[in-house]
């Protein structure tokens, strides 16, 4: 259930007519220690139950369509109020997009913004793990009007909604969801867990549960997030995740997969998390789904230390939370390391396509009108294939990520499944996205 708790009407923090808000921190209004601890901003308190909030059983199917709805309406409303102030480098609903003809339906959209005003990163691809730098730039720089709401645990087993709260109220390092300025769809935020803390750009369990449980919050299958890690083209050593709705099925959520061992929940044997191999796909990876109810915290922590894993052994990788956070699919890549090499078909080079989560995922921005006018589902696949491992490296990589999980795989090919066997919206609100605006739609 949601309850909007409203408090007393102040004054902003931009208003120059108060002259205690003037002088406040440095003066620029920004996510910093300087400034955020005296402001009070928008916060989402989401439930403290345990329990998934998609997994309720139908009872609770006007309570959940009452909070997707709430949600997706305070972020997408949020969105479009930051939109109409111009705080975005370029208008991506401008952007033409398309779905590419084939067994997949690749979705391509044009973008040449976002190659001329994208921040250029100002790390390494060949290290995963790199230090903080506050000399360069990082989120608590961003000014707080960017920031859409916080992202915080309730103190009961309901979520609430502030319109205006002091941040030091319930934590003096925030969750924060802002906009991503440089944006690839309507409604593109990022979730920044524990902005002052300043994270690096590194997975670990409390953060990836945080975004896990805004998947499970929103309820909704056409909001998914994403993880790039650096050397899998993350451009900012400010640990964030990204997010936008998206009104069709990603590719990859179309591809076969096959079971390749289970995890077991804690404290019920018969429960727990599955592991597989993702078929058929130009990108080799592992798809981890969630067996049975409140399974949250166990999928949570089996992804979460695969990544870590990873980030140990220096491995790139990307992360999709798909399916209301109920099917989450990792893939280690290699496309920087073969591009340092020189391994990269040049025609592929010339199109300027960074293969990111998003278009692994097979949401793919094209930068130049001619790629996108000839796009076609060839190309996407040769594409994304550069990034994957080699079927032999990705066997080595699994048996890394599976001796962190202490599991063994089975073999077995009676745990094949096709997209005809596999339902990934069970509820009838899903099956339509009519509750999205028209500038969430791509139109074939």
């Amino acid at each position: 259930m949601l309850t909007i708790k409203r408090v007393a009407t102040v004054l902003s923090n931009y208003q120059e007519e108060n002259p205690q808000t003037s002088t406040v921190g440095c003066g620029r209004n920004c996510l910093g220690k300087c400034c955020l601890p005296s402001s009070k901003l928008p916060l989402y308190a989401f439930k403290n139950d345990g329990k998934d909030s998609t997994n309720n059983g139908t009872e609770n199917l006007m309570e959940r369509q009452k909070l997707t709805s709430f949600l997706h309406n305070l972020l997408l409303g949020q969105w479009e109020d930051r939109r109409s102030r111009g705080l975005f480098l370029y208008d991506v609903t401008a952007c033409d997009s398309k779905i590419i003809s084939g067994k997949y339906g690749f979705i391509a959209q044009l973008n040449e913004g976002r190659h001329l005003k994208k921040r250029p990163t100002e790390f390494r691809v060949d290290q995963v793990l790199q230090p903080f730098d506050d000399s360069k730039f990082n989120f608590t720089k961003v000014g707080q009007e960017e920031v859409l709401f916080r992202f915080e645990r309730s103190n009961d087993r309901e979520s609430h909604f502030y319109p205006c709260m002091p941040v030091t109220a319930d934590s003096s390092s925030p969750n924060v969801v802002a906009i991503n300025v440089s944006p690839i769809e309507y409604g593109h935020v990022l979730l920044i867990p524990r902005v002052s803390e300043c994270l690096h750009q590194r997975i670990d369990h409390e953060s990836f549960l945080l975004a896990l449980t805004m998947a499970r919050e929103a309820a909704d299958p056409f909001f998914r997030l994403g993880y790039n890690s650096f050397g899998a083209f993350a451009t900012i050593n400010h640990l964030h995740f990204q997010a936008y709705y998206l009104a069709v099925r990603f590719p990859v959520e179309k591809a076969p997969t096959q079971i390749i061992t289970r995890m077991a929940g804690q404290g019920q044997q018969d429960r727990g998390v599955i592991v597989s191999n993702l078929l058929d796909y130009p990108v080799r990876g592992l798809v981890f789904e969630g067996e049975g109810e409140n399974t949250t915290r166990d999928l949570s922590n089996a992804v979460a230390s695969s990544c870590i894993s990873l980030q140990n052994n220096n491995i790139p990788f990307n992360v999709l939370i798909s399916d209301c956070g109920n099917r989450i699919f990792l893939f280690p890549q290699c496309y920087s390391e073969k591009q340092a090499l020189g391994e990269v078909n040049q025609e592929i080079l010339d199109t300027h396509v960074n293969p990111a989560v998003w278009e692994i995922s097979g949401h793919i921005v094209l930068k130049q009108k001619k790629n996108y006018d000839d796009a076609s589902e060839a190309y996407a696949w040769r594409l994304l294939a550069e990034a994957s491992l080699s079927e032999t490296r990705f066997r080595e990589v699994k048996a890394l990520i599976l001796e962190a999980l202490r599991l063994e795989e089975v073999d077995t090919e009676e745990t094949s499944r096709s997209e005809d066997e596999e339902i990934i919206c069970k509820e009838p609100y899903f099956e339509s996205a009519q509750h999205l605006p028209q500038d969430c739609m791509i139109l074939l």
